[in-house]
Protein backbone atom coordinates (compact mmCIF):
# COMPACT_ATOMS: atom_id res chain seq x y z
CA UNK A 1 0.00 0.00 0.00
CA UNK A 2 2.72 2.08 1.08
CA UNK A 3 4.39 1.55 -2.43
CA UNK A 4 1.75 2.57 -4.33
CA UNK A 5 1.04 5.90 -2.52
CA UNK A 6 4.78 6.42 -3.32
CA UNK A 7 4.44 5.82 -7.20
CA UNK A 8 0.83 8.12 -6.91
CA UNK A 9 2.79 10.85 -5.28
CA UNK A 10 5.52 10.52 -7.53
CA UNK A 11 3.75 10.09 -10.73
CA UNK A 12 1.72 13.41 -9.71
CA UNK A 13 4.95 15.58 -9.02
CA UNK A 14 6.19 14.47 -12.48
CA UNK A 15 2.51 15.62 -14.31
CA UNK A 16 2.65 19.35 -12.03
CA UNK A 17 6.07 19.98 -13.42
CA UNK A 18 5.34 18.94 -16.71
CA UNK A 19 2.30 21.05 -16.45
CA UNK A 20 4.25 24.08 -15.05
CA UNK A 21 6.56 24.13 -18.08
CA UNK A 22 3.63 24.12 -19.83
CA UNK A 23 2.06 26.89 -18.74
CA UNK A 24 5.21 28.88 -19.03
CA UNK A 25 5.89 28.34 -22.63
CA UNK A 26 2.63 29.31 -23.82
CA UNK A 27 2.61 32.40 -21.34
CA UNK A 28 6.08 33.38 -23.15
CA UNK A 29 4.56 32.96 -26.49
CA UNK A 30 1.49 34.68 -25.89
CA UNK A 31 3.82 37.89 -24.60
CA UNK A 32 6.03 37.74 -27.58
CA UNK A 33 3.02 37.96 -29.60
CA UNK A 34 1.80 40.62 -27.65
CA UNK A 35 4.51 42.98 -28.32
CA UNK A 36 5.47 41.72 -31.89
CA UNK A 37 4.92 44.78 -34.43
CA UNK A 38 3.08 44.35 -37.46
CA UNK A 39 3.31 47.17 -40.00
CA UNK A 40 1.32 47.36 -43.68
CA UNK A 41 3.85 47.31 -46.16
CA UNK A 42 3.27 50.44 -48.99
CA UNK A 43 1.74 47.80 -51.90
CA UNK A 44 2.20 50.59 -54.16
CA UNK A 45 5.50 49.41 -54.47
CA UNK A 46 4.87 45.97 -54.69
CA UNK A 47 4.64 44.32 -58.35
CA UNK A 48 1.48 41.59 -59.14
CA UNK A 49 2.29 38.30 -58.26
CA UNK A 50 2.68 35.68 -55.64
CA UNK A 51 4.51 35.94 -52.71
CA UNK A 52 5.67 33.47 -49.79
CA UNK A 53 5.53 34.58 -46.41
CA UNK A 54 6.81 32.49 -43.38
CA UNK A 55 7.01 33.76 -39.62
CA UNK A 56 7.39 31.40 -36.28
CA UNK A 57 6.51 31.81 -32.44
CA UNK A 58 7.17 28.14 -30.51
CA UNK A 59 5.01 26.23 -31.34
CA UNK A 60 2.98 27.63 -33.96
CA UNK A 61 4.64 28.21 -37.57
CA UNK A 62 2.76 29.54 -40.44
CA UNK A 63 3.52 29.65 -44.30
CA UNK A 64 1.24 31.54 -46.49
CA UNK A 65 0.83 32.00 -50.26
CA UNK A 66 -0.15 35.98 -51.00
CA UNK A 67 -1.24 37.31 -53.94
CA UNK A 68 -1.64 40.74 -55.42
CA UNK A 69 -2.73 42.38 -58.30
CA UNK A 70 -3.13 46.19 -59.41
CA UNK A 71 -1.18 46.86 -56.28
CA UNK A 72 -4.01 45.16 -53.68
CA UNK A 73 -4.17 41.91 -51.67
CA UNK A 74 -6.43 39.79 -53.67
CA UNK A 75 -5.84 37.14 -51.75
CA UNK A 76 -4.13 35.07 -49.15
CA UNK A 77 -3.74 30.71 -48.60
CA UNK A 78 -2.58 29.40 -46.13
CA UNK A 79 0.17 26.77 -47.08
CA UNK A 80 1.10 25.36 -43.07
CA UNK A 81 -0.62 26.21 -39.83
CA UNK A 82 1.22 24.27 -36.91
CA UNK A 83 -1.13 26.01 -34.69
CA UNK A 84 -2.19 23.62 -31.65
CA UNK A 85 -5.48 25.56 -30.98
CA UNK A 86 -4.95 28.37 -32.77
CA UNK A 87 -6.99 27.20 -36.03
CA UNK A 88 -10.18 30.13 -35.47
CA UNK A 89 -6.96 32.49 -36.42
CA UNK A 90 -7.21 31.62 -40.27
CA UNK A 91 -10.30 33.64 -40.65
CA UNK A 92 -8.04 36.30 -40.27
CA UNK A 93 -7.32 36.39 -44.00
CA UNK A 94 -10.82 37.69 -44.57
CA UNK A 95 -10.29 40.73 -42.43
CA UNK A 96 -6.99 41.41 -44.08
CA UNK A 97 -7.95 41.22 -47.72
CA UNK A 98 -11.17 43.08 -47.10
CA UNK A 99 -9.42 45.82 -45.02
CA UNK A 100 -5.91 46.11 -46.94
CA UNK A 101 -4.57 46.16 -43.71
CA UNK A 102 -2.37 44.03 -41.37
CA UNK A 103 -3.16 46.36 -38.47
CA UNK A 104 -6.33 44.46 -37.87
CA UNK A 105 -6.99 42.66 -34.20
CA UNK A 106 -6.01 39.18 -33.33
CA UNK A 107 -8.89 36.85 -33.36
CA UNK A 108 -9.80 36.07 -29.28
CA UNK A 109 -8.59 32.69 -28.08
CA UNK A 110 -6.24 32.85 -30.92
CA UNK A 111 -3.39 35.12 -30.43
CA UNK A 112 -0.15 33.85 -31.29
CA UNK A 113 -1.44 32.00 -34.05
CA UNK A 114 -3.05 35.51 -35.64
CA UNK A 115 0.58 37.54 -34.80
CA UNK A 116 2.06 34.46 -37.08
CA UNK A 117 -0.41 35.07 -39.64
CA UNK A 118 -0.33 38.12 -39.69
CA UNK A 119 3.63 38.69 -39.62
CA UNK A 120 3.81 35.67 -42.55
CA UNK A 121 1.58 38.15 -44.58
CA UNK A 122 4.04 41.11 -43.75
CA UNK A 123 7.00 38.95 -44.48
CA UNK A 124 5.84 38.19 -48.09
CA UNK A 125 5.01 41.19 -49.50
CA UNK A 126 7.98 43.52 -47.25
Amino acid sequence: MKKNRKIIIFVSCIFLVLITILFTLMNNAVKKADSLAVITPNLTCVSDGDYIGEYSITPVHVKVNVTVINHEIASIEILEHDNGLGSPAESIINNIVNTQSLEIDAISGATVSSKCILKAVENAID
